[in-house]
């Protein structure tokens, strides 16, 4: 078993700890909800259920297993924090692919279904995927590339999203790509302590990641929140 508990093992006072736990469950929920494939949450992950550390309770019928539905104000936030994944996940068809990605020619609409950069807007190398030291990470999803039709036949086309990736320790300035990939980006959900909902970003702006979180902004100008 290896596993990282913020520096501190079981309870704790310490607030700095308890938040950078709290953004960790964000991390994950999110990591899983934006990926492709069929998402597999365990029961009572949305709302940060815990087994103390057991990962085999299947033959614990006590507490360390059992559902307590009562739930405390952290649990409520990040039950509200899951359900806003699943909408922004069922609303657009860009985080539910059903082809491989590509991402290494343009596409009708000039730029590729993905697109991975680092955080000068520059793409990744081979090398750049190599460091073991480098723990940051951007993805252009392209929703005009999605190479899928409705039951009708008719195109499916989305909105394209930029995710940023921040995993190291320290806050990191992201620098939007250029002009081709998009003229505007809109955040509309952060695993971060701050509220950053319908902060814009011009093409090739800075734009800073929380440490241990992750961004998301959408191409285009704010729409009303979900």
């Amino acid at each position: 078993n290896r596993s990282w508990n913020c520096g501190v093992e079981g309870l704790t006072a310490d607030p700095n700890v308890n938040a950078l736990r709290a953004r960790q469950q964000r991390n994950f929920l999110a990591t899983l909800m934006l990926s492709l494939g069929t998402p597999m949450l365990l029961g009572g992950d949305e709302f940060g259920r815990t087994q103390h550390g057991n990962n085999n309770a299947w033959c614990q019928d006590n507490e360390i297993s059992w559902f307590d539905w009562d739930l405390s104000s952290e649990q409520e936030e990040l039950q509200a924090f899951t359900r806003r994944l699943i909408r922004l996940r069922k609303a657009h068809p860009a985080f539910r692919r059903t082809r491989f990605l590509r991402g290494h020619e343009p596409g009708d609409a000039g730029t590729p279904d993905v697109w991975w950069f680092r955080p000068d807007g520059r793409r990744m190398t081979k090398r750049d995927w190599e460091r073991p030291d480098k723990h940051v990470l951007g993805v252009f999803l392209n929703g005009e590339e999605l190479r899928e039709v409705t039951p009708d036949g008719v195109p499916v086309i989305d909105d394209s999203f930029l995710l940023l990736f921040n995993a190291g320790h320290e806050d990191v300035d992201f620098h939007m790509p250029n002009e081709r990939f998009g003229e505007v980006w809109s955040v509309v959900l952060t695993t971060g302590d701050k509220d950053r909902r319908d902060e814009q970003h011009a093409a090739q702006s800075a734009c800073e990641v929380e440490s241990r979180s992750l961004l998301v902004l959408r191409r285009g100008e704010p729409v009303v929140a979900e």
